[in-house]
């Protein structure tokens, strides 16, 4: 069934870079960076986080912050959740399903 929260092209890019570097939540959990998913979706930080907002909304996705010296030394990370990785993979496969016919 296709996932309307993910089913719009820059959330699906997200959800796909974070299961591509494996930044999904499991017995270990693995983030990625705020600017590695920017540079890998290719949006503005404005939009990325926007987009990650109806994604963690959603409990697709958790991120948290790490505090440097200044506000421009943050890192913010992001790691798919077990719900939103059991997402991700049924709308592929219902994706697969319209593409097949």
């Amino acid at each position: 069934m296709i996932d309307s929260v993910i089913h719009p092209i820059n959330r699906l890019k997200i959800c796909a870079a974070l299961n591509a570097a494996g930044a999904v939540e499991a017995d270990v959990k693995y983030e990625m960076r705020f600017a590695d998913i920017r540079d890998a979706v290719d949006i503005s930080d404005a939009s990325l986080s926007k987009q990650l907002g109806v994604l963690e909304e959603a409990g697709y996705v958790t991120r948290f912050r790490e505090y440097g010296l200044s506000r421009d030394k943050d890192t913010v990370w992001v790691t798919l959740t077990r719900r939103g990785k059991e997402a991700f993979d049924a709308h592929l496969v219902a994706l697969r399903e319209i593409a097949e016919g």
